[in-house]
């Protein structure tokens, strides 16, 4: 079992999806990078959690669709 994520870096990262989908993909670096541009995080650890999770969801999108 993994890790729970607390509920504000999930709506953080689920607003970002909605409006920026086409930002983010598989990679959690260039993930990484587009929360530091999208968004006023000055933390490198919450920044780090928010871009890991949407890397997860994405993920999850890719293997759904097959």
């Amino acid at each position: 079992m993994g890790r729970i994520k607390q509920t504000y870096l999930k709506r953080i990262a689920n607003e970002l999806l909605e409006k920026y989908h086409g930002e983010f993909g598989k990679d959690f670096q260039g993930n990484k990078e587009s929360v530091q541009k999208l968004t006023t995080v000055k933390s490198k650890s919450i920044r780090n959690k928010i871009a890991g999770y949407i890397t997860k969801v994405v993920k999850r999108e890719a293997t759904e669709e097959i």
